[in-house]
């Protein structure tokens, strides 16, 4: 079925003055049609131009089935984007004379190792910002994706037992487990928890007065957004939506990677002190100017996506990681921006700042089609561009990628051998154990085999068998991605290891069970 075209483009950021000067005109409006035509829950927005807060609002509901409205004031879980927060609180340090960027990781944290020990002594501050440290994409995620019994200072030992993909620094490859690192490097050198200290010298004293850097703060505060997905369809994005527990996102651990909540005014005001590069709206600076540049200075260079040809103008010639901050080129402009995202919750923060404009986007909902839409439609208002029609652009192809994904499922699951299990279903069960994540304990009971990640709270669930010796998970929490579990026997027909891989890559929130090397151990219980 042909999409319906989902902004008009009279009604969309038509003005009659000129485009820096002001948000687009009928914002508001065109926001709401935009949010009702996709499905969208909640969306909040802060724009800031030349120094001063031009727009801080939202639209829709903070929760499915709640009538209490999304306002300047509601906080949205704002993912990755946090990382530039984890960066500006050591840049609060390098300032202080604490620390350096280039400082080796061990001259502050004695105990800490990565898996080779030359890079152990290698590996500096910058490093563990930067995505070039020989780890894979997304690696060692699990040990706080979605939730965690493990603490900050035990994620990070673990760490050593990661093994990496590529060599030090020679390529880049996305990462959480290092910001983790970085925020426990905080706790190492000031004594307060990366929570406290973000809080006390980061976002008060920027005047984010709502944001919080824990969750108990954030669920003590009722003007909050919850989280919400489309679960009910063949591939995680299809479906309504759907409310998400408030519990399912990023483990405390992981905070620094991307546990901050935010709400529009507090946006506005982080927007303010990036812009002024440190300066604070009232006198003084959160941090310098030296530092200011160090935080939006490339460092590792970072592939090029190919696109579509109708989304082409959004692919840049240029891009590269700096300092918790992605820097690109659009339409001839240098772009600092970062997207994030965490389970039910999506952000963009995009500054231009050769306008001296930046503007956020949070969403309370996964609807990745309509946040981008909006950000190229706010993006080429600030650079007096022609209506391009963004929003419709990017929902087709945020569609075709799961219809895509739809079709490749289909055909998998209409593929696999009439055959196995080698063993009966009790030959499978026992306490498996990953140096890096820890214990998955696999039981037989009265419906068949059983999964239980032991490290993660709630995640569990059976085990279908699929063909040969391979499963695929069914978890009990539907927000969770399934994945394959394959056994591999010995000669003597015993289990000798298990690995997992996800059914599909196609959705926005996936796991990185591939790097899970399961080895049967004794179970003590």
């Amino acid at each position: 079925m042909k999409p319906v075209r989902l902004l008009a483009a009279s009604l969309l950021f038509a003005v009659s003055t000129p485009a820096w000067a002001e948000p687009p005109a009928d914002i508001g409006e065109s926001v709401e049609v935009l949010r009702q035509k996709i499905g969208a829950v909640g969306v909040s927005i802060a724009i800031v131009e030349d120094g001063k807060t031009t727009l801080s609002r939202g639209w829709g509901v903070r929760k499915l089935g709640d009538p209490a409205p999304v306002d300047a004031q509601t906080l949205f879980q704002t993912g990755s984007t946090g990382k530039a927060m984890t960066a500006a609180a050591l840049a609060v340090l390098v300032d202080e004379g604490r620390i350096a960027w280039d400082d080796p990781v061990i001259e502050h944290m004695p105990w800490f190792r990565m898996y080779d020990p030359w890079v152990t002594r290698e590996i500096t501050i910058r490093d563990l910002l930067v995505h070039r440290s020989g780890l894979g994409l997304g690696q060692g995620d699990l040990m706080f994706v979605p939730r965690t019994y493990l603490t900050r200072r035990q994620t990070v030992e673990r760490v050593a037992y990661l093994k990496p993909k590529t060599s030090f620094r020679s390529a880049y490859a996305y990462d959480n487990i290092l910001y983790a690192v970085a925020g426990q490097l905080i706790e190492e050198v000031t004594g307060q928890r990366w929570e406290d200290f973000i809080r006390e010298r980061v976002l008060r004293p920027g005047g984010m007065q709502y944001a919080t850097s824990d969750s108990e703060d954030r669920f003590r505060t009722p003007d909050r957004s919850w989280p919400h997905a489309r679960l009910s369809g063949a591939l995680r994005g299809l479906g309504p939506q759907q409310l998400l527990d408030e519990r399912d996102e990023l483990g405390r651990n992981g905070a620094p990677a991307g546990g901050l909540a935010l709400s529009a005014d507090d946006m506005a005001a982080w927007l303010k002190i990036q812009l002024a590069h440190g300066a604070l709206p009232g006198g003084g600076r959160l941090f310098s100017e030296e530092q200011a540049k160090e935080m939006w200075t490339p460092v590792t260079p970072m592939p090029i996506t190919e696109l579509p040809e109708a989304l082409k103008p959004a692919q840049p010639t240029q891009q590269a990681y700096a300092l918790g901050w992605q820097v690109q080129d659009y339409r001839g402009h240098r772009i600092i921006q970062h997207g994030g995202g965490v389970f039910g919750s999506i952000t963009r923060v995009v500054m231009i700042p050769d306008k001296n404009v930046g503007f956020a986007i949070m969403m309370n909902s996964e609807d990745s089609g309509m946040l981008l839409g909006l950000t190229y439609e706010l993006l080429d208002h600030y650079l007096d561009q022609p209506d391009f029609d963004w929003t419709t652009k990017w929902e087709d192809w945020y569609q075709a990628r799961l219809a895509g994904g739809v079709e490749f499922l289909k055909q998998a699951k209409a593929s696999p051998a009439k055959a196995g299990p080698s063993l009966k279903l009790a030959g499978y069960a026992g306490r498996y154990r990953d140096p890096w994540y820890g214990d998955v304990v696999i039981a037989e009971g009265a419906k068949g085999l059983t999964i239980d990640f032991t490290s993660t709270p709630r995640m569990a669930g059976r085990l279908k068998h699929w063909q040969y010796d391979s499963f695929v998970t069914d978890f009990d929490d539907p927000a969770i991605e399934p994945a394959y579990v394959t056994f591999a026997l010995g000669a003597d027909g015993k289990v000798t290891g298990v690995t997992m891989k996800p059914v599909s890559k196609i959705a926005d929130f996936s796991w990185d069970y591939q790097d899970l090397d399961l080895k049967p151990v004794e179970d003590k219980k």
